[in-house]
């Protein structure tokens, strides 16, 4: 019993260490200035959220595929601190984070359903354009450049071992 109990712990220990190497290169890459650049996403709180979120989204729908399920819990709990953390940081109290939290947490979730019903490139440039554009549209041909990057990075992803491994996410445009 003991030893099962000692195997569980170090696996759900390796799942914590590959989660927080998995956000580091989600983080990684939500920081690529491309994005910010190139493809006009908001160099601000709002886009930097929407990157982490899309990137969120193509690391944790590759674990659930591989059924990594302590590693997809312990990611979002990751970045789930990673939120608290940086909202702290803005000078949100305790009275308020609550409320912060769900909101946070309701965007973020929305973006992971949103970006996972999208059966297409089509689908996903709408979302992208809805999401990370705020329906601006002069950023419709951006938002489809980005949806282009999400879509490939997607069948990029789909190969790789995440439970080991780092994502390629392949180049931003």
């Amino acid at each position: 019993m003991l030893k099962l109990l000692a195997r569980n712990r170090k696996a759900q220990t390796e799942a914590r260490a590959q989660a927080g190497r998995l956000h580091a290169a989600i983080a990684a890459a939500a920081r690529v200035p491309q994005f910010y650049t190139a493809l006009g996403v908001a160099d601000s709180l709002d886009g930097r959220f929407d990157m982490v979120a899309l990137h969120s989204w193509l690391v944790l729908e590759r674990l659930e595929a591989l059924g990594a399920r302590d590693q997809a819990q312990a990611l979002t709990n990751i970045l789930f601190d990673g939120f608290d953390e940086g909202l702290r940081e803005l000078g949100a109290g305790d009275m308020g984070m609550g409320r912060k939290m769900r909101k946070l947490a309701n965007a973020f979730y929305g973006r992971m359903q949103v970006y996972r019903d999208a059966p297409d490139e089509a689908a996903m440039a709408e979302a992208i354009w809805r999401n990370i554009y705020r329906g601006d549209e002069g950023m419709r041909p951006v938002a489809q450049t980005l949806a282009h990057y999400a879509v490939t990075a997607r069948a990029n992803i789909a190969g790789q071992d995440l439970r080991a491994a780092l994502p390629d996410f392949g180049a931003p445009c």
